[in-house]
């Protein structure tokens, strides 16, 4: 089969390369899926699971990504709750070879039933996007009706996404971003709008709950505006500065397929839509890692044909 791998850790993004693998086999309570679309992180060439497996020994060459969307061919020994045809969606294990290939090896557990009516581009852009925005806004910083929440990200893959499900949940959003991702914003759901380049962040005002997916000195400057009881919720890396009379929470997306079932029902129901910057095929995945080809939106890799 094709797919993308890394060999070396100091060469990056210059290190991915399209390749021949072996098709991959399924272990205990595992089912292979033929890749019709996936996604991937930028920065997970950076994490210890792209080159080790959970013992810690070295598994390159390796295959990124981990969101996938697509058809089970076949089933491990014990598999249970899929069967070969069913179309899924869902997430790869981070210390496995990834979804950039035509077949992936995936834990029953961590996919869901792909509804006919949604296509496998737009469901190759919920999983971690869509499961990270959900755990972070309910499951860590329990946003309630009525509460403010600031998103910083507002246009990009987990703030879009974010957004909708706080505005469906009757919160006040503001977006954070570029200029060029005020109208994006506003569109998903967004109450106000803060261009970082431009405008002063600290003029937002206290809120009940931040959500930061940029880290650095935004995350630090964030944690000002979290007023007494609230919640800062961060994907970027372990906060440094902690709110003074709040909740600081770091956390990495966990697998769940109620989650993915509960996100697979909004989209139907129109009620939720991932914004999909760029779709490209597998042989370009290695320049849609660099920076700057980055868009707006979540990039999908397209494997094969709907």
């Amino acid at each position: 089969m094709r797919a993308i791998t890394v060999q070396d850790r100091e060469a990056g993004i210059s290190g991915l390369t399209l390749t021949d693998l072996p098709h991959p086999h399924a272990a205990e309570n595992d089912v292979i899926v033929r890749v019709h679309a996936a996604g991937f992180t930028p920065g997970e060439l950076t994490w210890p699971g792209t080159w080790t497996d959970r013992a810690g020994r070295d598994r390159t060459p390796s295959v990124p990504g981990h969101e996938l969307s697509g058809v089970v061919t076949e089933l491990g020994y014990g598999t249970t709750g899929l069967s070969v045809g069913q179309r899924v969606f869902g997430l790869a294990d981070w210390t496995r070879d990834g979804t950039l290939a035509e077949y992936v090896a995936v834990e029953a557990r961590n996919l869901a039933p792909l509804p006919a009516d949604i296509d496998h581009v737009t469901a190759a852009a919920l999983p971690i996007s869509g499961l990270t925005a959900r755990q972070a806004l309910f499951d860590h910083a329990h946003l309630t009706t009525g509460q403010t929440v600031l998103i910083h990200g507002a246009a990009g893959g987990v703030g879009s996404l974010a957004v909708q499900l706080a505005r469906e949940a009757g919160a006040r959003v503001i977006g954070t971003g570029r200029a060029a991702d005020r109208d994006t914003a506003h569109d998903l759901g967004a109450h106000a709008f803060v261009d970082l380049e431009a405008e002063r962040l600290e003029e937002v005002g206290h809120v009940d709950v931040v959500f930061d997916v940029i880290g650095g000195e935004i995350l630090d400057r964030s944690t000002a505006l979290v007023r007494p009881g609230g919640t800062l919720v961060t994907i970027a890396h372990p906060v440094t500065v902690h709110p003074a009379d709040g909740r600081a929470v770091f956390f990495v997306v966990e697998p769940d397929r109620a989650g993915l079932a509960a996100l697979a029902t909004r989209v139907r129901e129109g009620r939720l839509r991932p914004v999909i910057g760029s779709v490209r095929p597998l042989e370009e995945s290695p320049d849609a890692f660099a920076p700057a080809k980055r868009v707006s939106g979540k990039t999908v890799i397209q494997v094969a044909g709907d």
